[in-house]
């Protein structure tokens, strides 16, 4: 069958969609907007309260909740219409996103514009999305039933936000498998390196998630140093009881691992960069891995930026922002020198 560009364009909409979503659900956690609804309704959440009388009730069904009793009670009903924007608009987007994918698969289907891989591959995004949707309220619920701790667990929310990578990730994969379906020469050294990378990569995304879930952006706000000077500073064995716990749920600890990790990334795209200097390579191929060399010190520089500044709005969005382009980047590179 011959590759139909409207299959491709429907599946890098999709990619656009989980950027989209994401970068809101980044402002969403920024602004401190992600406990603002306090249930989940397929149908009659779809449209914010449209009374006074309806914004009221939900108002006082927020006040009921530990985020208000303990961080947010001196909130007026605009401060909480704010906030419950930002969660709505994110809930918003991820049911467009389904009605993106659902509708165009079906009339692709019926009009057998899908091969039966891509058929399958799809239907796995299909359960990737319903899953990510049943994450997104196992993060949620997580920071509504303990009034000592007002706030979404940290593991959730890097898990929410990781698979919404993956997510992206695949769909930006299917889409590469139908824009290039000849096969070419795959440099086997390459692509072990690259699938290495890939792995650092997410894990790298993971501890961002956990960063992000701690607030541990706001402390050791200096570079390339810790506070005091320290590579590896004091506080992080003195925050909890073992080194698993320190590098998972202490913000120091946390913190250090984000900042490891990223050099360890940066050096293997060095590695991979300069290594395939060894080889004949194709023209999406070089610029695959010049794109990934470019995005990944723009990403360095805004998280160095980011936690020099103690993450401002849009520094920290537009630190996960980019983040996504470096995803886009190493998947896209890995595809290239793997099939």
């Amino acid at each position: 069958m011959k590759t139909d560009k409207g299959v491709i364009y429907w599946l890098l909409t999709g990619c656009v969609m989980v950027f989209v979503m994401v970068v809101v659900g980044g402002i969403t956690r920024l602004t401190g907007s992600g406990l603002s609804m306090t249930d989940w309704h397929l149908v009659t959440d779809t449209f914010p309260p449209m009374s006074e009388a309806a914004w009221q009730a939900a108002f006082d069904e927020y006040k009921k909740f530990p985020e208000y009793q303990k961080i947010n009670s001196h909130f007026t009903l605009s401060d909480y219409k704010f906030i419950y924007f930002w969660e709505w608009f994110h809930r918003f987007i991820a049911r467009i996103l389904g009605f993106v994918f659902l509708i165009p698969f079906f009339y692709f289907l019926i009009k057998k514009r899908l091969t039966q891989d891509t058929v399958l591959k799809c239907l796995t995004l299909l359960g990737m999305g319903a899953f990510q949707g049943f994450l997104g309220w196992f993060m949620v619920k997580s920071g509504l039933v303990d009034f000592n701790q007002p706030d979404v667990s940290h593991f959730r929310l890097s898990i929410h936000l990781t698979f919404a990578f993956l997510t992206f990730a695949y769909t930006f994969w299917v889409a590469l498998d139908l824009i290039y379906a000849g096969r070419q020469e795959i440099i086997a050294p390459l692509k072990k390196l690259a699938r290495l990378t890939w792995i650092l990569v997410v894990i790298q995304i993971i501890w961002g998630g956990f960063v992000a879930g701690l607030d541990a952006g706001h402390v050791h706000n200096h570079w390339p140093m810790m506070s005091d000077g320290q590579f590896f500073h004091e506080s992080i064995a003195l925050e909890k009881p073992n080194w698993l716990l320190r590098f998972t749920e202490g913000k120091s600890g946390v913190q250090f691992m984000h900042r490891t990790l990223a050099y360890i990334v940066v050096a293997l795209i060095l590695t991979l960069y300069f290594r395939s200097k060894k080889y004949a390579l194709s023209t999406t191929q070089q610029r695959g891995l010049n794109a990934l060399l470019v995005v990944v010190f723009i990403q360095v520089g805004l998280g160095i930026f980011t936690l020099l500044y103690s993450v401002p709005l849009w520094l920290g969005v537009t630190h996960q922002a980019v983040a996504f382009f470096l995803m886009a980047a190493i998947t896209f590179v890995v595809h290239r020198v793997s099939k």
